[in-house]
């Protein structure tokens, strides 16, 4: 009676581990899981804002008489600015900075005999931010004209930046969505699944580069200034059901 007991107990346990094989074999390529995908939005377009500054100074054993050079240096460069067609109001100049200039003198014998008194140092700064890119650059290339006018300028590269700079984001947070969408459909075909709900969508960091340039991508994010014409991009990292 025992024996038939554990008999019993012993098919029971066949037929139970039989049944538990065989739904693992029927289930081994179940759809269930996630799918994850990341997209990639970009687009090409063309700066619309520029900014140009630039510097000049004057240098005078007297105070007054600097400054007086200086507020003359000024209004050559307004007039020079306002005959190439430069509006006042995109003309911002900078508080005048003053600072001694001295010079170090040494014995004939090397040895240190003290500053000597050169003269005050005067310098100011000049920023122009404009819409009109084509003319403002322009103007930074032929600004060696000053020269001629008795005027020593010193310019910077222009900058370049784009005013819908906040549209141009949410379109390309579109573009990138939607390839990872195209992405993770097309890896469900494949595997013979259906794409199911999206479960998170995590955003990249938003790269601004030169057209056609080397600039690499940082992991704070790459803003391009010195090219006119840049190339924006994002990533899109979405995970979704398979059903």
């Amino acid at each position: 009676m025992k024996n038939n007991i554990y008999a019993i107990i012993f098919g029971l346990a066949i037929v139970a581990a039989a049944a538990l094989l065989g739904n693992a074999f029927k289930n081994r390529n179940s759809k269930d899981g996630t799918i994850s995908v990341t997209g990639l939005g970009k687009a090409d377009f063309t700066s619309d804002l520029i900014v140009w500054e630039g510097s000049y100074s004057a240098l005078s054993a007297n105070l007054q008489q600097a400054y007086s050079s200086l507020e003359n240096d000024k209004k050559i460069i307004t007039n020079y600015l306002s005959e190439k067609g430069v509006n006042a109001d995109e003309i911002v100049f900078n508080a005048v900075k003053t600072s001694e200039k001295r010079e170090q003198n040494y014995s004939e014998t090397g040895r240190y005999m003290g500053d000597k008194f050169i003269g005050y140092q005067l310098s100011q700064s000049i920023k122009i931010e404009s819409t009109d890119v084509a003319q403002i650059e322009k103007i930074a290339r032929e600004i060696t004209e000053l020269l001629n006018k008795g005027v020593q300028f010193y310019s910077q590269p222009p900058r370049y930046y784009y005013t819908k700079l906040a549209d141009l984001k949410i379109e390309m947070i579109s573009k990138a969505t939607e390839d990872a969408r195209l992405r993770a459909e097309k890896i469900a075909e494949n595997s013979g699944s259906a794409l199911g709900e999206l479960i998170d969508a995590k955003m990249g960091i938003f790269q601004i580069t030169g057209q056609n340039s080397n600039e690499n991508y940082s992991w704070g994010g790459t803003f391009n200034t010195s090219a006119k014409k840049k190339t924006a991009s994002i990533t899109m990292k979405l995970n979704y059901k398979v059903k």
